[in-house]
């Protein structure tokens, strides 16, 4: 009865340590699973959009969040601070040759997109520093603001960036959210 009763306990003892040993093996690879594999379990999915104008290529990527029933601006995103229009990073724009915004010059290259929404005028913030966390403001590497007026639009329950309007030289970016539209005018200036 005693060896009997030994080996259950040492088969016992055999499965635990083989239970602690996957585990411990398991708990390992997580650093090892791609990120890209992990990317794919985030709720706010990967976004991309792009345009070319006049041999320009703007580019913008970004994660999406979704409103879920709530109150978006004024709200969830606070009036007259800075935010990002993504989620887990920083929404990022590429620009192939340099541009005008509203107005402004921009050179070619990457930029972290942040904004300062309010109720009448928004102020868009393109930041030298492209690849940064989304609640991670980049302070003092501001390369160009310029303001926008938000409009009302079609609920969009996802947000999202998209291109309505292109022409021979000029585009229309738009950020949307809930009914919110904000429009950026990106005119190419190589020609």
């Amino acid at each position: 009865m005693r060896h009997s009763s030994s080996v259950s306990r040492g088969q016992t003892s055999t499965k635990w340590l083989r239970t602690l040993f996957v585990a411990a093996c398991l708990f390992s690879l997580d650093g090892a699973v791609p990120s890209s594999a992990r990317a794919q379990n985030l709720r706010s999915q990967l976004g991309t959009v792009s345009q070319s104008v006049a041999g320009t290529t703007i580019d913008v990527v970004y994660r999406r969040p979704v409103a879920r029933g709530r109150a978006l601006f004024g709200a969830l995103v606070p009036w007259g601070q800075v935010w990002t229009p993504s989620a887990d990073s920083a929404a990022r724009i590429t620009l192939s040759a340099p541009v005008e915004i509203n107005g402004s010059k921009l050179a070619a290259g990457s930029y972290s997109i942040w904004a300062i929404p309010d109720s009448i005028s928004w102020t868009m913030i393109f930041s030298s520093v492209a690849a940064v966390f989304h609640r991670s403001y980049p302070d003092g590497h501001d390369v160009l603001r310029v303001r926008a007026t938000p409009a009302r639009g079609e609920h969009v329950e996802t947000l999202m960036f998209a291109f309505p309007v292109a022409d021979g030289d000029s585009t229309r970016l738009e950020l949307r959210w809930g009914t919110t539209v904000v429009p950026l005018t990106i005119r190419a200036t190589v020609r």
